[in-house]
């Protein structure tokens, strides 16, 4: 799923996958790990979202550019993409419906705790 979209993105911005590789620091054969089904660190997966322009959750297949990621209510809520990140190995193999549960367990939490707290 990620090299899939990896080679899409390259496309649409008209470089090589090795190019756009090289041009966020990262080595040809991290292409080749991905087109073998390696995934990438969070942090590779953070520089080449803002490379590219799409979140790290679309570019781990979580969402379409432009479509909203969650209901965020302030800049301070937590996101789906914040989730994803957050918990990428862990919850690439949960459903939508899934994360949504976690994500409103983890507002409900910090709601608590923010009531807790002086």
């Amino acid at each position: 799923m990620f090299y899939d979209l990896y080679i899409q993105l390259c496309v649409q911005k008209g470089v090589s996958p090795s190019r756009a590789a090289e041009e966020n620091g990262l080595s040809r054969t991290a292409v080749v790990k991905w087109k073998n089904g390696s995934t990438p660190s969070g942090a590779t997966v953070q520089k080449l979202a803002a490379y590219f322009g799409v979140t790290a959750d679309y570019l781990m297949g979580g969402t379409v550019p432009g479509d909203p990621v969650s209901t965020a209510q302030s800049p301070d809520d937590i996101t789906c993409d914040d989730f994803t990140y957050a918990l990428l190995n862990e919850s690439r193999q949960l459903t939508d419906r899934d994360k949504q549960m976690l994500l409103e367990m983890a507002r409900y939490m910090r709601k608590k705790l923010s009531e807790e707290q002086p």
